[in-house]
């Protein structure tokens, strides 16, 4: 009984408007984008933070060095002046007999002084430095009678602040007085000043500079933690999307042997001749479905690392004649000649993987040929390379289809039934686990053309000079190229 062609459902294409990403795929990957932004920002509110530290320790620091060194010079230049003084004083001097103006040059330069005698008006330069009877400063006078030295900074509001040192002295005639030393500090207060702006600025550029780097470093030290989200993320999109393309291509066949099972209850008093239709559409989708079931693990197995690849020197043409052999009656039951040109190409690599790859390509070349046509299939080495060409005489390849040829579950509209849509997808990953590469192209008589090339072995001869390789080594063919050679220069084997 034959199942009703409202069932002969047409499998689903690659090529039909995907769904947007689920929203739990986009939820995630916007929440490690944020994870990974409040990262960085972190990484940089840290190192901003301890560098502003250590510009703020250091700042402080040299700061307080160069105060100290120039209150110390200015200490030492007035101590020096009154010293002047009181060797004046020591060598019977009259305290008006002695210099008090500012000094310029020398270890004392840019000071003056005073001399106050307890009960007598003080000795003051003939200058007046400091404008409002402000020094001598009596205050410090009255420190320095009691025998200590006093050391201040008097501060004149809007004229200026003034190094202020008083110091008693007691002549060899027993008569005591009081030396006051005095320096401006204004070119004291504008080195300060300039030195904290300076250290202000400089270290305001410092943070700039060190949060810039802080930024790019920060985002170069998240590069391995962002590569592995992304992997991660595609690997979840991956599964995902395994997972629906899996349910998609397996509704068909169901639907099919569902539809046949029901079939075949209305019909159960039937015999099997009168409905060995339902029974032949059940086996085959029943094939199709475990075709697909293996397809789907291995690839879920490869996804994982599981499977690895164990080479082994041997000859590529051994491997493509064993697997082109096998394929030969599936050839003639469609009406296509299976032709077989090999040259010795010696290559490392897994038997068992390399025979699937070919089997693959072939395969695909056997179904996609029209009847009464031929799938050659060529091996050849080069210097560097050994070369494995399968060509058919079908409709070829459409060059929008080109790009997506190697997706998993993808098939062209034009693709002939009973396809899984993963084929291609494991030849590429048996090649890539290989080292080599894979192609393919139309040719110029018709026709779609698939190369791989594989490393050769190492210490492996190089093809004799009557023996041309198909092309150049370490290039692979172009869309247009045609191989220097023929099945009829060599001979055939079907």
């Amino acid at each position: 009984m034959k199942l009703p062609s409202r069932l002969r459902l047409r499998r689903a294409r690659k090529d039909e408007p995907e769904s947007a990403p689920p929203p739990s795929a986009r939820n995630g990957s916007d929440e490690d984008a944020r994870i990974l932004r409040r990262t960085r920002l972190r990484l940089l509110a840290w190192s901003g933070g301890i560098t502003l530290l250590i510009l703020i320790v250091l700042g402080a620091s040299l700061y307080l060095v160069v105060s100290r060194y120039v209150a110390s010079a200015g200490e030492q230049r007035v101590n020096q002046r009154i010293d002047t003084v009181e060797d004046g004083l020591r060598s019977n001097l009259r305290p008006n007999q002695v210099s008090l103006g500012i000094i310029f040059g020398g270890p004392s330069a840019g000071t003056w002084a005073y001399i106050i005698v307890s009960g007598s008006p003080p000795y003051t330069p003939t200058e007046t430095y400091v404008a409002g009877n402000v020094l001598p400063d009596m205050a410090s006078v009255a420190i320095a009678e009691t025998g200590k030295t006093d050391a201040r900074v008097v501060t004149v509001s809007g004229v200026g602040s003034y190094r202020v040192i008083s110091r008693q002295f007691q002549t060899p005639d027993g008569t005591t007085y009081v030396v006051q030393g005095v320096e401006d500090r204004s070119a004291e207060t504008k080195l300060l000043d300039t030195l904290f702006l300076i250290l202000l600025g400089g270290g305001a550029m410092a943070l700039l500079a060190s949060l810039a780097a802080g930024y790019v470093y920060a985002g170069r030290a998240l590069v391995p933690i962002r590569d592995s989200v992304a992997r991660r993320q595609a690997a979840l999109l991956r599964q995902r999307e395994f997972a629906a393309n899996a349910s998609h291509e397996l509704r068909t066949p169901l639907t099919v042997v569902r539809a046949s099972v029901e079939d075949l209850r209305r019909n159960r008093r039937s015999r099997v001749e009168d409905v060995g239709e339902a029974i032949d559409d059940i086996d085959v989708e029943v094939r199709h479905m475990t075709a697909l079931v293996e397809d789907m693990l291995l690839l879920a197995r490869t996804d994982s690392g599981t499977i690895q690849i164990e080479p082994v020197p041997l000859d590529l043409a051994d491997v493509a004649a064993d697997a082109a052999s096998s394929l030969v009656t599936l050839g003639q039951e469609r009406g296509v000649k299976v032709v077989l040109d090999p040259r010795p190409a010696p290559v490392s690599g897994d038997f068992m993987r390399l025979r699937q790859l070919v089997t693959i390509l072939v395969d695909n070349a056997i179904r996609h040929s029209r009847k009464d046509s031929t799938v050659t299939v060529n091996v050849r080495p080069d210097d560097t390379s050994s070369w494995l060409y399968v060509e058919d005489e079908g409709p070829g390849i459409r060059p929008a289809d080109l790009p997506r040829l190697w997706e998993r579950f993808w098939r062209a509209d034009n693709a002939p039934a009973g396809g899984t849509g993963l084929g291609l997808a494991i030849a590429k990953w048996i090649v890539d686990q290989h080292g080599g590469t894979i192609g393919a192209m139309n040719r110029d008589e018709g026709g779609a053309r698939f190369w791989v090339r594989l490393p050769l072995l190492a210490g492996a001869s190089t093809p004799a000079a009557d023996e041309p390789s198909p092309k150049p080594a370490g290039q692979a063919p172009k869309s247009g190229d045609t191989l220097q050679w023929s099945p009829e220069d060599h001979g055939e084997a079907t």
